[in-house]
């Protein structure tokens, strides 16, 4: 398997250039791009042929589609502020706040997103991830006013504060989740799935270290049945979650098909198909 060494540099495979921090892409892909929208459901039109599957209203796919982007043209930023160029990597970046640590990775980020639809649905009980060590970290008990106190191999809870669910305790929360899951961890919470089965919230997960993990945010499909997606990614060092481009095919960019491939290749990562999981 063929990965990059730095989180900048990769293939010149997509025509793709910078002017005045915006970014311009090949004429056969601007018209799958609506420049002015700033969520995921009406940024990206689908290429002819395509429509978009159906989610349930309230779903995590809907969550994902209705993520939030910042203004076409603008960069990913690092933890420490620092832009990271487009270098033929992403398209467009999801406006979410990462901190000034170097915790929102790549598995980070899509633990992330779980969590906040989560929060966003009142199903607090449902935000809970494993740490490598195998614990359980459950934001109930963190909510009820529970600690986790971290001791070499010994994890546990202790009782330290009041009772609170505000943002920034839930945001405490995952960042201590980001400190102690990884890849790793991530790999084993999730179901493996049939690409042929795969759907909006799906993740090409392998486990390492490094290791790397991506979600899709959308889906569509044509009356054959064959379908196409969006990626979405963070990477080393922490930086915010970005929709990737598609290295392979101008075409449809940024969206992906897998007809004709035997693996997923994306701007930093290479993946085999059986490597596509699912959350519970």
């Amino acid at each position: 398997m063929f990965v990059l060494t730095s989180c900048d540099s990769v293939d010149n495979n997509v025509k793709i250039k910078e002017t005045e921090n915006k970014i311009i892409i090949d004429e056969k892909a601007v018209e799958l791009v609506n420049k002015e929208a700033n969520i995921i459901l009406e940024r990206y039109n689908t290429p002819e042929g395509f429509q978009r599957i159906d989610v349930e209203d309230g779903s995590f796919g809907e969550f994902l589609r209705k993520q939030k982007l910042k203004p076409y043209g603008e960069k990913v930023l690092y933890y420490d502020g620092r832009e990271k160029p487009f270098g033929n990597v992403y398209d467009s970046v999801l406006d979410v706040e990462i901190g000034d640590r170097d915790l929102h990775q790549c598995a980070d980020a899509i633990m992330l997103l779980r969590a906040e639809y989560f929060y966003s649905t009142g199903q607090y009980e449902k935000i809970k991830f494993n740490f490598v060590s195998g614990f359980e970290a459950k934001y109930s008990e963190w909510m009820n006013g529970a600690r986790i106190k971290i001791d070499g191999e010994n994890v546990s809870y202790y009782n330290a504060t009041e009772p609170s669910n505000t943002y920034e305790d839930f945001r405490k929360f995952m960042d201590i989740v980001f400190a102690y899951s990884s890849t790793l961890s991530l790999e084993k919470e999730l179901e493996s799935i049939d690409i042929d089965e795969m759907s909006i919230g799906d993740v090409f997960i392998e486990g390492g270290s490094p290791g790397h993990a991506i979600i899709i945010v959308d889906v569509a499909e044509n009356e054959k049945g064959e379908k196409i997606f969006l990626l979405a990614q963070s990477y080393m060092p922490a930086q915010q979650t970005q929709i990737l481009l598609n290295p392979n095919d101008d075409k449809i960019n940024p969206w992906y098909s897998l007809k004709g491939y035997d693996k997923l290749v994306t701007p930093q990562w290479t993946f085999e198909l059986d490597q596509l999981k699912r959350f519970n």
